[in-house]
């Protein structure tokens, strides 16, 4: 199984501006049923828990400058905690986290939000069938704001629709698809190679799209499971916490790990 997780919560948090400057988006809480109580969890609890429950043992977090809160929460967890100095993207994120990898395949999470399931059946691929990268994807009704995928259907898994990925790309003006790229992916470690060949314009972020787009361009293997009844649950920007907290509150019965 694949046990290694890398959480990127380095981000400005600027669409939750105020409530952001005092408390990373990963201590944003979510409700959870606990035992017939109904509590609040910190959405980095439920990102932990779900990676945990299919297996992920050893966690890596991607803090910035304003990471000391949550580095304080997560102090006794064992995590290791990687910096990037300045937020110039998901994909130099991750590219911190390469000597935690060692080489070893891994989980990859934003920390704002969280799936209400796919974990399991994007684990238990990968570990079939050791592709370079598999992708949840899920239909988005605003293509041009997410990274999207163009895909050729292979068939199903785990009672998901099964891709292979023919192309990513990064917020498109022209979307060739509706089919929009989760935060939440599973790596082998050619995704470090990939990301430190894109050479990006003066003041432009490297985004982990652009790493993907660059295996499938050198002949590797991305695969995407399609999510149906998931929920990715987004603490990023108003509207979407709120939606959020709602959907947590009226289904206190979700584990977050399906």
């Amino acid at each position: 199984m694949v046990n290694k997780a890398v959480i990127t919560a380095a981000g400005k948090g600027s669409r939750m501006k105020y409530i952001t400057s005092v408390l990373p988006k990963a201590l944003l809480p979510l409700f959870r049923n606990e035992e017939g109580k109904i509590v609040m969890r910190p959405v980095i609890d439920l990102i932990m828990d779900s990676l945990q429950e299919v297996g992920v043992k050893k966690f890596c977090i991607v803090v910035g400058k304003h990471g000391k809160l949550l580095m304080d929460y997560l102090f006794e967890r064992g995590v290791t905690f990687v910096f990037q100095p300045e937020p110039k993207g998901f994909g130099d994120a991750v590219l911190r986290a390469e000597d935690f990898s060692n080489n070893d395949p891994f989980f990859v999470h934003a920390d704002d939000g969280v799936l209400t399931g796919g974990y399991r059946e994007a684990n238990s691929l990968f570990e079939e069938i050791k592709p370079d990268a598999i992708l949840l994807v899920r239909e988005v009704s605003n293509p041009k704001r997410y990274g999207i995928v163009s895909v050729k259907e292979k068939g199903e898994y785990m009672g998901h629709k099964l891709y292979i990925v023919t192309q990513a790309e990064e917020k498109p003006l022209e979307p060739k698809s509706n089919l929009g790229i989760s935060a939440v992916y599973v790596f082998s470690p050619k995704i470090f190679q990939s990301l430190k060949r894109i050479t990006v314009e003066e003041n432009n972020e490297l985004e982990l799209t652009y790493g993907i787009q660059k295996i499938i361009e050198d002949g590797g293997e991305v695969y995407a499971i399609k999510l149906e009844k998931e929920k990715w649950l987004n603490v990023g920007d108003p509207q979407s916490y709120y939606d959020a907290l709602m959907y947590s509150y009226k289904n206190l019965t979700t584990t977050f790990s399906i």
